[in-house]
């Protein structure tokens, strides 16, 4: 059994100011529950809604977790190192935290973390960056145009319209769990959609509704990553929204995907190609559109840090795949820590 002195912390860095706030709150409690204390010491710290960070304690029983307590800063995660080896957990879903700023400044404080680099976290972040990449990569996506909010003009989303047709998905380009998703039927419900969005984001992006499956893939590791077993989604209401996600729970989930083995490895191959193209590491869930009898998969977004408790999909795509839920998180680690090894041994003179 490992001594006190063998432990890795693991600072699990949850909450943050965007609009999945709540969803971030759940999460970092369930990873805490199901990391091993044999292997591990945990430290919790929740960044509340005006961006304070907070010592915060944890109970065996809670399900979600409060970012409320004593002040916390860097200075005490920085701390802990003499206790032996830290990594990082950030569990901060959406801007401010998934976006690659939580990841600048651990990058700066020479800590190991779990998740993509700077990099791949903000362009992951931005729908309509990660679109352009993927563009450039030949991997195929739905037909969409990205607009700033000082651009939007009737003309402009007239000819948007004449492009990719009626219905349409209207979505702000940095934020994700579907918050300020919104589908538009004709040009009035066009306008209202785009306000909706650049209340979260000056960037928009705007796609044409795809009849399809809602298919995702969980990938894991850094340079030689491998994806699971598809899930796929069948919505409760008539997109898959954040009510839906969160809230009611309606939403079906199979696991694995209704294909057949020839279309299951090659979208658990385009998924491996969206995840090196945006330069991503250590873990992210990669969502598609299944066009049958059309022009097949569609890549539809990547998201760095997944939802992550024990009933969301990345986490249930890998126990599929054979990999259990504190598997998972032991992996994650190892891999934070080899990627920061790496890293250091490349920076340092």
């Amino acid at each position: 059994m490992n001594t006190p002195a063998d432990l890795t912390t693991l600072v699990v860095l949850f909450g943050g100011q965007s609009a999945e706030h709540d969803v971030s709150c759940v999460t970092a409690a369930h990873v805490i529950k199901a990391a091993s204390p044999s292997r591990y010491r945990t430290v919790a710290i929740g960044i509340d809604k005006e961006g304070h960070w907070h010592h915060v304690e944890v109970s065996d029983s809670a399900d979600k977790l409060v970012a409320h307590g004593s002040p916390a800063s860097t200075s005490d995660i920085l701390s802990l190192q003499s206790k032996g080896p830290v990594v990082v957990v950030p569990l901060i879903h959406g801007p401010l935290g998934e976006d690659g700023t939580v990841q600048g400044l651990l990058e700066v404080m020479g800590l190991a973390y779990v998740g993509s680099g700077v990099l791949a976290s903000a362009i992951a972040m931005d729908k309509g960056t990660a679109k352009a990449l993927f563009g450039l990569a030949g991997i195929p996506q739905a037909r969409h145009a990205v607009v700033r909010d000082d651009q939007v003009t009737s003309t402009r989303l007239s000819d948007v319209a004449t492009d990719l047709g009626y219905p349409m998905f209207v979505k702000p380009a940095n934020m994700g769990s579907s918050v300020g998703v919104t589908k538009a039927h004709n040009l009035t419900e066009l306008e209202h959609a785009v306000q909706i969005a650049a209340s979260y984001d000056e960037w928009i992006v705007i796609e044409e509704f795809i009849s399809g499956r809602e298919i995702e893939v969980a990938v894991l590791g850094n340079r030689q990553p491998r994806a699971s077993l598809p899930g796929e989604i069948t919505p409760g209401k008539e997109f898959y929204d954040y009510e839906d996600k969160y809230v009611s729970g309606t939403a079906q989930l199979t696991i694995p995907a209704r294909l057949n083995s020839e279309e299951t490895e090659k979208l658990r191959e385009l998924a491996i190609r969206a995840y090196e193209t945006l330069r991503c590491e250590g873990m992210a869930r990669v969502d598609f559109f299944y066009e049958e009898n059309g022009r097949g998969f569609l890549c539809n977004e990547i998201n760095t840090i997944p939802g992550f408790t024990p009933i969301s999909m990345y986490p249930k795509m890998w126990e599929a795949t054979g990999l259990s839920y504190s598997e998972l998180i032991d992996e994650l680690i190892d891999l934070a820590l080899e990627r920061h090894t790496r890293r250091k041994r490349n920076t340092d003179r």
